[in-house]
């Protein structure tokens, strides 16, 4: 079974109402991106979607929680995955001259 193409301008369409959805409701400084990591690198990267139906309904059962919890995750890992001096103008370190 040929597995369903999810860049088309009928999924973009329900995730940017999603997105308005979520904005309007509960998290207004979200953004398109995070919708797209959540999708893809997430919930599409365990259970891709066989059909438009599956891909909108994967979309419009996104809650703001869902979307917090993961981008906390990935928050942390790139964190860790980070060089603490890569932080330095955040804490107050000498800047390279």
């Amino acid at each position: 079974m040929q597995e369903f193409d999810v860049h088309n301008s009928q999924v973009e369409l329900a995730i940017v109402l999603k997105l308005q959805q979520i904005q309007r409701d509960e998290l207004p400084t979200l953004t398109y991106k995070n919708i797209e990591e959540v999708l893809y690198r997430f919930i599409w990267a365990q259970k891709p979607p066989r059909s438009l139906h599956d891909a909108v309904n994967d979309i419009l059962s996104l809650t703001a929680d869902k979307v917090v919890r993961y981008l906390s995750k990935m928050a942390i890992i790139d964190g860790y995955n980070k060089n603490l001096e890569e932080y330095s103008d955040l804490i107050g370190g000498n800047s390279h001259e």
